[in-house]
């Protein structure tokens, strides 16, 4: 049995907290709504984010950050991407030994470029890293809570550390892989987001199915050029935080990118969206990332890069849609490199 702490209890954190407690680990959910907690803690649900779920009576919750740090050896990471630095700030005060982290959100730091491994080996000072494991696959909480079979990677360069990992939270409906490619993981976490706001915009266009398989398959062309000219290794994006994951994100209503995506191809401006949503949408922001990483690395991203126009430049999604279509003629095969 481990000693582990999620830090996030939102939908995903919340559900990774549900298997490890299920798994028989000693585990601790931390928010920091104290009300939340409370919930958890008593009446054993999560309303808002798994209204239907039942959670079991060994998972503990907490909005005390410093019961979170000395509560456990693996630390689970399941804020929002922006989130990380401001949560890292005030759990390292209280850290008193190495910890194994691991991280499950999917994102880029905008302007900075930083991947989320990279933002934690900054946030939390080396003297408390075991390592850092970045958990990703095609994976929806929804599904995960009623232990319908999902299947996920841990990817570490570290492979003992990924296979710790693997033996956290592997069980007869959540099976995991390991990799050691982390750059290649993390770019086909974070970018799967960016195409999945792509195809709900198709859908909400009521452009059927042909142009979102289009658009899927695009999509992945232009996750793995960025991804292998990053330090990626092309075969993790044929995998399942590559292909698996964007094809779930991309076709499941229990996708938030591909929800708030359909929503803007309805017509609706994207504060509007984000009002509505009430939950993080990663992809908005990471958009803005992977434009900027086209730029830098001198990639071409046509699909981000007119998403970003929507987003940010406030082009209507048929213009951006119409655009990708008049995209000057080419070969497919050369078109994939």
């Amino acid at each position: 049995m481990e000693k582990v702490c999620v830090l996030g209890a939102g939908s995903w954190g919340t559900a990774l907290a549900m298997v490890l407690a299920e798994n028989g680990h000693d585990t601790l959910l931390w928010t920091h709504r104290e009300e939340q907690a409370e919930e958890i803690r008593t009446l054993h649900t999560n309303k808002k984010y798994l209204p239907e779920t039942v959670l079991p009576t060994n998972l503990s919750a907490t909005s005390d950050i410093t019961q979170a740090a000395i509560h456990a050896t693996t630390i689970i990471v399941a804020v929002p991407t922006k989130a990380i630095r401001e949560v890292c700030a005030k759990l390292v005060p209280h850290l008193q030994q190495k910890m194994l982290f691991v991280h499950v959100s999917k994102g880029i730091e905008p302007d900075s470029l930083k991947r989320i491994s990279e933002i934690l080996a900054e946030s939390v000072p080396v003297e408390y890293v075991e390592d850092i494991v970045v958990l990703s696959g095609p994976s929806h909480a929804e599904e995960v809570v009623l232990h319908h079979p999902t299947t996920v990677t841990a990817a570490c360069a570290n492979i003992d550390a990924a296979e710790k990992v693997q033996d956290l939270f592997m069980n007869q409906f959540f099976r995991v892989y390991t990799n050691e490619d982390v750059i290649g993981v993390e770019i086909g976490g974070a970018l799967k987001n960016v195409i999945a706001l792509a195809a709900g915009i198709t859908d909400g266009l009521t452009y059927g199915d042909n142009a979102k398989a289009a658009l899927i398959t695009r999509g992945l062309a232009e996750i793995t050029r960025l991804g292998v000219k990053m330090g990626g290794n092309p075969f993790t994006f044929a995998g399942l935080t590559g292909m698996g994951d964007l094809i779930v994100t991309c076709t499941s209503v229990h996708s938030r990118n591909w929800r708030a995506g359909h929503l803007l191809g309805q017509g609706m401006k994207l504060q509007q969206v984000l009002d509505q949503m009430g939950m993080v949408v990663e992809g908005v922001r990471t958009t803005k990332a992977a434009y900027q990483l086209a730029q830098k690395y001198n990639v071409a991203m046509p699909i981000s890069t007119e998403l970003y126009s929507v987003l940010f430049d406030d082009v209507e999604p048929k213009v951006a849609v119409d655009a990708l279509m008049m995209r000057m003629k080419k070969r497919e095969i050369d078109d994939m490199r």
